[in-house]
Protein backbone atom coordinates (compact mmCIF):
# COMPACT_ATOMS: atom_id res chain seq x y z
CA UNK A 1 0.00 0.00 0.00
CA UNK A 2 2.81 2.42 0.88
CA UNK A 3 4.45 1.56 -2.44
CA UNK A 4 1.26 2.61 -4.24
CA UNK A 5 1.28 5.96 -2.43
CA UNK A 6 4.92 6.48 -3.36
CA UNK A 7 4.17 5.67 -6.98
CA UNK A 8 1.29 8.16 -7.16
CA UNK A 9 3.43 10.90 -5.62
CA UNK A 10 6.22 10.07 -8.06
CA UNK A 11 3.80 10.48 -10.97
CA UNK A 12 2.70 13.86 -9.65
CA UNK A 13 6.29 15.07 -9.39
CA UNK A 14 7.58 13.75 -12.73
CA UNK A 15 4.76 14.31 -15.22
CA UNK A 16 4.45 18.13 -15.36
CA UNK A 17 6.23 18.26 -18.71
CA UNK A 18 3.50 16.08 -20.24
CA UNK A 19 0.60 18.21 -19.10
CA UNK A 20 -1.62 20.38 -21.24
CA UNK A 21 -2.78 22.49 -18.29
CA UNK A 22 -2.36 22.82 -14.57
CA UNK A 23 -5.04 23.69 -12.06
CA UNK A 24 -5.02 24.98 -8.49
CA UNK A 25 -8.13 24.99 -6.31
CA UNK A 26 -9.09 26.63 -3.06
CA UNK A 27 -11.98 24.92 -1.29
CA UNK A 28 -14.35 25.50 1.58
CA UNK A 29 -15.95 22.29 2.79
CA UNK A 30 -18.28 20.84 5.36
CA UNK A 31 -17.06 17.60 6.93
CA UNK A 32 -19.43 15.06 8.54
CA UNK A 33 -17.61 12.29 10.45
CA UNK A 34 -19.04 8.77 10.12
CA UNK A 35 -18.28 8.36 13.84
CA UNK A 36 -19.27 4.68 13.99
CA UNK A 37 -16.54 3.26 16.25
CA UNK A 38 -17.11 2.60 19.96
CA UNK A 39 -15.23 5.62 21.35
CA UNK A 40 -17.38 7.97 19.27
CA UNK A 41 -20.55 6.13 20.29
CA UNK A 42 -19.66 6.10 24.00
CA UNK A 43 -19.22 9.87 23.90
CA UNK A 44 -22.51 10.45 22.09
CA UNK A 45 -24.44 8.05 24.35
CA UNK A 46 -23.08 9.36 27.65
CA UNK A 47 -22.43 13.06 27.05
CA UNK A 48 -24.58 16.10 26.31
CA UNK A 49 -23.12 16.62 22.82
CA UNK A 50 -24.23 14.69 19.75
CA UNK A 51 -22.84 13.62 16.39
CA UNK A 52 -24.01 16.83 14.72
CA UNK A 53 -21.88 18.84 17.16
CA UNK A 54 -18.82 17.38 15.42
CA UNK A 55 -19.80 18.49 11.94
CA UNK A 56 -17.47 21.29 10.91
CA UNK A 57 -16.33 23.51 8.07
CA UNK A 58 -12.82 23.06 6.74
CA UNK A 59 -10.46 24.56 4.21
CA UNK A 60 -8.62 22.77 1.44
CA UNK A 61 -6.08 23.30 -1.31
CA UNK A 62 -5.29 21.13 -4.33
CA UNK A 63 -2.78 21.24 -7.16
CA UNK A 64 -3.60 19.29 -10.29
CA UNK A 65 -1.67 18.11 -13.36
CA UNK A 66 -3.52 17.24 -16.55
CA UNK A 67 -1.67 14.77 -18.76
CA UNK A 68 -4.58 14.25 -21.15
CA UNK A 69 -7.85 16.00 -21.89
CA UNK A 70 -9.72 13.61 -19.58
CA UNK A 71 -7.18 12.43 -17.02
CA UNK A 72 -5.30 14.27 -14.29
CA UNK A 73 -3.48 13.67 -11.03
CA UNK A 74 -4.14 15.85 -7.98
CA UNK A 75 -2.49 16.43 -4.63
CA UNK A 76 -4.94 17.76 -2.02
CA UNK A 77 -4.58 18.92 1.57
CA UNK A 78 -7.59 19.40 3.88
CA UNK A 79 -7.92 20.07 7.60
CA UNK A 80 -10.68 19.12 10.04
CA UNK A 81 -10.73 19.98 13.74
CA UNK A 82 -13.54 20.01 16.29
CA UNK A 83 -13.52 20.33 20.07
CA UNK A 84 -16.58 20.14 22.32
CA UNK A 85 -17.12 20.25 26.07
CA UNK A 86 -20.01 18.20 27.42
CA UNK A 87 -21.44 16.78 30.63
CA UNK A 88 -22.70 13.31 31.47
CA UNK A 89 -26.46 13.20 30.87
CA UNK A 90 -27.33 10.34 33.26
CA UNK A 91 -25.08 11.23 36.20
CA UNK A 92 -24.20 14.09 38.51
CA UNK A 93 -21.23 14.49 40.82
CA UNK A 94 -21.34 14.46 44.63
CA UNK A 95 -18.40 15.30 46.88
CA UNK A 96 -17.37 13.07 49.82
CA UNK A 97 -14.32 12.74 52.01
CA UNK A 98 -13.40 9.61 50.06
CA UNK A 99 -13.52 11.55 46.81
CA UNK A 100 -15.98 12.55 44.10
CA UNK A 101 -18.61 10.08 42.93
CA UNK A 102 -21.11 9.85 40.10
CA UNK A 103 -24.74 9.43 41.21
CA UNK A 104 -27.83 8.93 39.03
CA UNK A 105 -29.06 12.20 37.54
CA UNK A 106 -32.24 12.29 39.65
CA UNK A 107 -30.05 13.19 42.68
CA UNK A 108 -29.26 16.81 43.41
CA UNK A 109 -25.60 16.93 42.54
CA UNK A 110 -22.80 19.14 43.78
CA UNK A 111 -21.36 19.56 40.26
CA UNK A 112 -21.73 18.51 36.64
CA UNK A 113 -19.26 15.90 35.43
CA UNK A 114 -17.67 17.40 32.32
CA UNK A 115 -14.86 16.82 29.87
CA UNK A 116 -13.63 17.99 26.47
CA UNK A 117 -13.53 15.67 23.44
CA UNK A 118 -11.20 16.93 20.72
CA UNK A 119 -10.63 15.39 17.26
CA UNK A 120 -8.49 16.65 14.38
CA UNK A 121 -7.75 15.04 11.00
CA UNK A 122 -5.44 16.37 8.28
CA UNK A 123 -5.40 14.26 5.10
CA UNK A 124 -2.74 14.65 2.42
CA UNK A 125 -4.30 12.89 -0.55
CA UNK A 126 -3.13 11.80 -4.00
CA UNK A 127 -5.91 11.21 -6.53
CA UNK A 128 -6.55 10.13 -10.07
CA UNK A 129 -9.29 12.31 -11.55
CA UNK A 130 -11.36 11.59 -14.66
CA UNK A 131 -13.26 14.29 -16.59
CA UNK A 132 -15.19 12.13 -19.11
CA UNK A 133 -16.45 15.09 -21.20
CA UNK A 134 -13.05 16.75 -21.28
CA UNK A 135 -11.80 19.83 -19.54
CA UNK A 136 -13.32 22.34 -21.95
CA UNK A 137 -17.04 22.99 -21.98
CA UNK A 138 -19.87 24.81 -20.29
CA UNK A 139 -19.76 22.30 -17.48
CA UNK A 140 -17.10 19.75 -16.54
CA UNK A 141 -18.24 16.72 -14.52
CA UNK A 142 -15.53 14.67 -12.82
CA UNK A 143 -15.02 11.56 -10.69
CA UNK A 144 -11.98 10.16 -8.99
CA UNK A 145 -10.34 8.58 -6.03
CA UNK A 146 -7.08 7.59 -4.48
CA UNK A 147 -5.17 7.20 -1.26
CA UNK A 148 -3.55 9.47 1.25
CA UNK A 149 -1.59 9.97 4.42
CA UNK A 150 -3.89 11.03 7.29
CA UNK A 151 -2.44 12.87 10.28
CA UNK A 152 -4.78 12.77 13.28
CA UNK A 153 -5.17 13.44 16.98
CA UNK A 154 -7.78 12.51 19.60
CA UNK A 155 -7.90 14.02 23.09
CA UNK A 156 -10.20 13.61 26.09
CA UNK A 157 -9.47 16.05 28.90
CA UNK A 158 -11.45 16.56 32.09
CA UNK A 159 -13.60 14.43 34.37
CA UNK A 160 -14.66 10.89 33.52
CA UNK A 161 -16.63 8.23 35.37
CA UNK A 162 -14.75 5.04 36.19
CA UNK A 163 -17.48 2.48 35.50
CA UNK A 164 -15.05 -0.37 36.23
CA UNK A 165 -14.95 0.53 39.97
CA UNK A 166 -18.39 0.03 41.54
CA UNK A 167 -19.16 1.50 44.98
CA UNK A 168 -22.41 1.31 46.93
CA UNK A 169 -24.24 4.12 48.70
CA UNK A 170 -27.06 3.39 51.11
CA UNK A 171 -30.00 5.66 50.37
CA UNK A 172 -32.10 6.05 53.53
CA UNK A 173 -35.10 7.28 51.54
CA UNK A 174 -35.10 4.29 49.18
CA UNK A 175 -33.77 2.04 51.96
CA UNK A 176 -31.48 0.28 49.57
CA UNK A 177 -27.98 0.39 48.19
CA UNK A 178 -27.41 2.13 44.87
CA UNK A 179 -24.41 1.78 42.62
CA UNK A 180 -22.15 4.83 42.33
CA UNK A 181 -18.84 5.30 40.57
CA UNK A 182 -15.67 7.31 41.22
CA UNK A 183 -15.11 10.48 39.22
CA UNK A 184 -11.50 10.83 38.15
CA UNK A 185 -9.45 13.36 36.19
CA UNK A 186 -8.41 12.24 32.74
CA UNK A 187 -5.92 13.51 30.18
CA UNK A 188 -6.08 10.84 27.46
CA UNK A 189 -4.30 11.68 24.21
CA UNK A 190 -3.48 10.06 20.90
CA UNK A 191 -1.24 12.64 19.22
CA UNK A 192 0.85 12.69 16.09
CA UNK A 193 -0.82 9.58 14.66
CA UNK A 194 -0.41 8.65 10.98
CA UNK A 195 -2.50 6.25 8.90
CA UNK A 196 -3.01 5.40 5.23
CA UNK A 197 -6.59 5.87 4.06
CA UNK A 198 -8.66 6.01 0.88
CA UNK A 199 -11.16 8.34 -0.71
CA UNK A 200 -13.56 8.67 -3.63
CA UNK A 201 -15.20 11.79 -5.00
CA UNK A 202 -17.37 13.26 -7.71
CA UNK A 203 -18.45 16.71 -8.73
CA UNK A 204 -18.82 19.30 -11.42
CA UNK A 205 -16.95 22.45 -12.50
CA UNK A 206 -18.47 25.50 -14.17
CA UNK A 207 -16.16 27.90 -16.09
CA UNK A 208 -16.91 31.55 -15.32
CA UNK A 209 -13.93 33.12 -17.12
CA UNK A 210 -11.15 32.04 -19.45
CA UNK A 211 -8.97 30.78 -16.60
CA UNK A 212 -11.39 30.58 -13.69
CA UNK A 213 -14.06 28.07 -12.77
CA UNK A 214 -16.08 27.16 -9.71
CA UNK A 215 -16.79 23.64 -8.54
CA UNK A 216 -19.00 21.59 -6.26
CA UNK A 217 -17.67 18.28 -4.94
CA UNK A 218 -18.76 15.38 -2.77
CA UNK A 219 -15.99 13.27 -1.21
CA UNK A 220 -16.04 10.17 0.97
CA UNK A 221 -13.02 9.27 3.14
CA UNK A 222 -12.69 5.86 4.72
CA UNK A 223 -10.08 4.70 7.22
CA UNK A 224 -9.64 3.70 10.86
CA UNK A 225 -6.78 4.42 13.23
CA UNK A 226 -5.54 2.16 16.01
CA UNK A 227 -5.93 3.57 19.52
CA UNK A 228 -3.04 2.72 21.82
CA UNK A 229 -1.63 5.19 24.33
CA UNK A 230 -4.61 6.89 25.94
CA UNK A 231 -7.55 4.72 24.91
CA UNK A 232 -6.54 1.11 25.42
CA UNK A 233 -9.35 -1.39 24.98
CA UNK A 234 -11.23 0.60 22.34
CA UNK A 235 -11.73 -0.58 18.77
CA UNK A 236 -9.91 1.23 15.93
CA UNK A 237 -11.09 4.84 15.76
CA UNK A 238 -13.33 5.73 12.82
CA UNK A 239 -11.66 8.61 10.95
CA UNK A 240 -13.83 8.39 7.85
CA UNK A 241 -16.55 10.76 6.80
CA UNK A 242 -18.37 12.69 4.14
CA UNK A 243 -17.38 16.08 2.80
CA UNK A 244 -19.26 18.54 0.62
CA UNK A 245 -17.18 21.44 -0.70
CA UNK A 246 -17.28 24.47 -2.97
CA UNK A 247 -14.13 25.53 -4.73
CA UNK A 248 -12.56 28.22 -6.88
CA UNK A 249 -10.25 26.95 -9.62
CA UNK A 250 -7.52 28.76 -11.53
CA UNK A 251 -6.25 27.21 -14.77
CA UNK A 252 -2.68 27.84 -15.97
Amino acid sequence: MKKNITLILFIILTLPTLTFADLISFKVGYFIPRAESDLWQDEFNQMSFSKTDFHATNLGFSYEYFFSNQLSVALTIDAYSKKKMGSYVDYVGLEFEEGDFAFPADYEGDFQITHVFDVSITPIQASLKLTPLGRRGRFIPFVGGGAGVYLWNVRLIGEIIDFSDVWYYYDPYLQEDIEVYPVIQADAREEGKVNIGFHAFGGIMFPIASRISIEAEFKYNFLKGKLTEGFEGFAPFDLGGYQVSLGLNYWF
